[in-house]
């Protein structure tokens, strides 16, 4: 049997001993975490995922004291204690590297503090480093009870073109003082040449520390999104990303859920190919129902995605890396997020355990 792990994705306000254990009881040994604080100051509910309107999730920065080697190993040192192994950290604080999105003043200071960043993880242990590399990040989800029997979720139903304004990228404010106005529009290849000059930057940094980059998808997958071109759309468009340094170090965080909203391709072509090519280090496992713009977040188990081919895939693949399922619909229940998490997670085990 090949050694898929079963991992945890832990927002910041969930890093506690309680949710550590309810991970391990459900199953998982390997943690995702994120440090950016998506609720700090946006009122989004910290019972479930941000979903990302107009206004964005709030500043940026609100957790940058908290990206140390102390709190690394403190965070490592409290998953560990219940079982943890601490895999990853998922999304860069905009706060840290704004300028290297925006091709701005800063950008060669923050590809210096990304290094500092990647060298500190090295020297913690954490392996991998998810990131998507987005001016506009995810927006335009909406709320609803799209899943069975009522279960809220999420889902799009358009793209969205209302403008990021100036002082926000990632959907997150970076700078409160920024003058009126929007960001101006630039063209995908231009959002290629920034991508390719912060990976060939960061790279030989993360090579030397042992660190693997994994990209995420675009999430909602749409050719642009907010008056700016998104990177990978579509399933093919990752080898683009991998064709810019042939590293070891450059991988892809593959969301399923976010490959099976893509207009083009087929998912299971998708994760065969990149997993035979040995260049996934994890995957979010979720299900949809739809194409993007307009799509639906099911249960694992009743969307369009058979994951019981993927998981087939996988074992003929040798994919030894970590499976997350990322988010869910909430069970009606007293604790609706982690209802929907154990049900993922129990259901992910039995794939597992029966292919």
């Amino acid at each position: 049997m090949n050694d898929i792990k079963i991992g945890f994705g832990f927002y910041r306000h969930m890093l506690d001993e309680a949710n550590m254990r309810f991970a391990r009881q459900c199953g998982a040994t390997h943690a995702v975490v994120h440090l950016v604080d998506y609720n700090s100051t946006s009122g989004i509910s910290t019972d479930n995922q941000p979903v990302g309107d107009a206004d964005g999730w709030g500043f940026a920065g609100a957790t940058a004291k908290e990206w140390t080697k102390d709190n690394m190993r403190r965070i490592k040192r409290e998953l560990g204690s219940q079982g943890l192994e601490f895999y990853a950290i998922e999304n860069l604080d905009p706060v840290f590297w704004y300028d290297v999105l925006l091709d701005g003043p800063k950008k060669h200071e923050q590809l210096e503090k990304l290094k500092d960043i990647i060298q500190t993880m090295g020297e913690v242990g954490i392996p991998v480093l998810g990131y998507n590399f987005s001016l506009a990040g995810v927006a335009g989800r909406i709320t609803g009870r799209f899943a069975r029997g009522g279960a809220e979720s999420v889902g799009m139903d358009g793209s969205v073109d209302i403008p990021v304004p100036n002082g926000m990228v990632w959907n997150m404010v970076y700078d409160r003082e920024a003058p009126p106005g929007s960001l101006p529009s630039i063209t995908h290849d231009e959002l290629w040449r920034r991508l390719g000059e912060f990976l060939n930057a960061i790279l030989p940094v993360a090579e030397k520390c042992g660190v693997r980059l994994a990209a995420h998808p675009d999430d909602p997958p749409v050719p642009v999104l907010r008056g700016q071109p998104r990177l990978v759309y579509q399933p093919q468009m990752y080898q683009r990303l991998l064709d810019i340094r042939d590293s070891r170090s450059n991988l892809l965080e593959f969301c399923l859920g976010t490959i099976a909203e893509m207009t083009e391709g087929d998912v299971y072509e998708a994760t065969d190919r990149y997993t035979s090519q040995e260049r996934v280090a994890y995957i979010h496992l979720r299900n949809v129902r739809g194409k993007a713009p307009h799509y639906r977040e099911v249960f694992i188990d009743e969307g369009d995605v058979d994951f019981r081919k993927i998981v087939r895939i996988l074992k003929r693949n040798h994919f030894d890396g970590v499976l997350i399922p990322d988010h869910t619909p909430q069970m009606s229940c007293d604790a609706p997020w982690h209802a929907g998490m154990a049900y993922a997670i129990g259901y992910m085990k039995g794939l597992l355990d029966s292919v």
